[in-house]
């Protein structure tokens, strides 16, 4: 049996990672099915045009298969291999060693099995894919002999589209992944550092599988909130974190995105930002359900952190104040709400003071040079002409000042 022969065999008898449905291994298959058929040249065409957009065949062989969502992905993910029949484990193996195989095909073997010759003399003359390239770690050689190494990948990086992705937005009942995400660090934000310890230390026990609380971050606008939100998925995203932001107006799903995520391993924050209410909308109750009152209302794998600039979440009416009873229903609706997030953070404006050592430390990480005294006076003047001093303004004046002297003008 010639090498492409044995592959087309290989990618029919694939059992858990099962990738036939897969635009380029579908490619790869057509290709070899059409072997000493007159449409192979068109094939090989097609899937040349295919595998050229990748670094390697290799090497989107082992993309697929770090991201492929299957039963032992999932229970690696979970650290439950160990339940899982040993007859999945074999078929793993199996799998693995023939997915190697696949990825090591190349031109030439496809002329080889070619029995036609003038069409083998054709295909001789087509571009060559690469096929010597590396396999994406944890895969090097024998990849059926990794399983360990595989294992502690997808108990780190997920399984599926969590392995591909590690926020998504919320869209038509469906997860749409975002694939370019703010690269902002804990590092990059400046002072507030009781705040954000607050976030972490509440982060760090949900990750680790110890009782944590859903976070409401409320204050000033430009304070950081959204930042930190931001800035904790980038530092736990290899710790199995992963984010979903919704709209207010998604709040209704909570229930359906719940159910979607409740079997995977993984751990999911829920991202609600600028949350606010008017009097008698639905989703306030709803909110208050999955925070707490519902029987989904807690599941073990997703937290909701949730940003506002009000503390008691609810525009308030004029009306509202009408009498003392109105008021003090109207108030303890309010607070039945942010009372059900355990963690309640608040980032207030910075003093003047605060302002100024803001953008000093961030001046200093951009490695800016300007004079200080002349730097403070214009990040106060900008900030006084922007409405109040925050953090954002302090950034934004940096991103000015720097922009200017990297373009040598005078700011």
């Amino acid at each position: 049996m010639n090498k492409a022969v044995k592959i087309r065999y290989y990618i029919e008898s694939l059992c858990v990672y099962d990738l036939k449905n897969d635009e380029i291994i579908n490619a790869l298959y057509e290709l070899l099915d059409s072997i000493d058929d007159e449409t192979v040249l068109i094939k090989q065409s097609k899937f040349f045009k295919l595998v050229s957009e990748h670094h390697s065949f290799r090497h989107y062989v082992s993309k697929l298969i770090l991201t492929d969502d299957n039963v032992f992905t999932k229970a690696a993910a979970a650290g439950k291999c160990d339940e899982l029949d040993p007859s999945v484990i074999d078929g793993v193996k199996s799998d693995l060693e023939k997915l190697e195989l696949i990825a090591g095909i190349s031109a030439q073997d496809v002329v080889r099995a070619e029995q036609n010759e003038d069409i083998a003399e054709v295909l001789s003359t087509m571009p060559k894919w690469n096929n010597n390239g590396r396999a994406m770690l944890p895969l090097k050689e024998n990849w059926s002999q990794q399983l360990d190494e595989l294992k502690d990948f997808y108990k780190n990086s997920g399984y599926g589209m969590f392995a591909k992705f590690v926020a998504f937005t919320w869209r038509n009942e469906a997860f749409v992944p975002i694939t370019a995400i703010d690269p902002i660090t804990l590092g990059d934000l400046k002072n507030y550092e009781l705040q954000r310890q607050k976030v972490v230390d509440n982060t760090t026990a949900f990750i680790n599988g110890l009782p944590a609380n859903n976070v409401l971050l409320y204050g000033d606008r430009g304070t950081g909130k959204s930042s930190t939100v931001h800035a904790i998925l980038n530092e736990y995203k290899s710790k199995g974190l992963r984010m979903i932001e919704i709209s207010k107006g998604d709040i209704n799903d909570l229930t359906m995105i719940r159910e979607k995520i409740a079997d995977s391993p993984m751990k999911f924050i829920i991202f609600i930002d600028d949350l606010s209410f008017d009097n008698h909308d639905d989703s306030f109750g709803e909110l208050k359900a999955a925070l707490e009152g519902s029987l989904s209302g807690r599941q073990n794998n997703t937290l909701i952190y949730a940003t506002s600039n009000r503390r008691h979440l609810i525009k308030e009416n004029f009306s509202d104040r009408e009498n003392d009873v109105n008021r003090s229903d109207t108030l303890q609706e309010e607070l039945s709400l942010s009372d059900r997030f355990g963690l309640s953070v608040t980032f207030i404006n910075p003093d003047k003071a605060q302002f100024f050592d803001i953008v000093e430390k961030i001046a200093l990480d951009r490695g800016l040079k300007a004079d200080i005294p002349k730097l403070l006076a214009a990040a106060d003047t900008w900030a006084l002409r922007r409405g109040g001093r925050s953090p954002r303004c302090a950034k934004q004046f940096i991103d000015y000042v720097e922009g200017c002297e990297k373009r040598d003008m005078q700011w």
